[in-house]
């Protein structure tokens, strides 16, 4: 996958090239990376970190320290597990 954004900076860059697997109901786990299709845009797909995972979903974040750079659940909500399309262990 290619990195577009400033988001998950410092971790990744924009243009930034990335191994992910695909996922397939693997378990996840906190700080894990997952690559999911965005709640209100379907043609896009996001790469955020886990920060929490509930019962109801998960919460994700950018790296980026910078509040304004990344669009994640603060914005969306939480992921439900079948939005997701691949992961990257931490």
């Amino acid at each position: 996958m290619i990195v577009k954004g400033d988001s998950m900076w410092p971790t990744w860059s924009d243009g930034s090239i990335v191994d992910f697997t695909e996922f397939n109901g693997q378990e996840l786990k906190k700080s894990d990376l997952i690559a999911f299709f965005h709640p209100f845009k379907p043609k896009v797909i996001c790469l955020k970190r886990i920060k929490e995972i509930r019962a109801e979903g998960i919460f994700v974040q950018g790296d980026n320290p910078d509040p304004l750079a990344s669009e994640d659940s603060h914005n969306f909500g939480l992921i439900q597990p079948s939005a997701i399309t691949a992961y990257q262990e931490s």
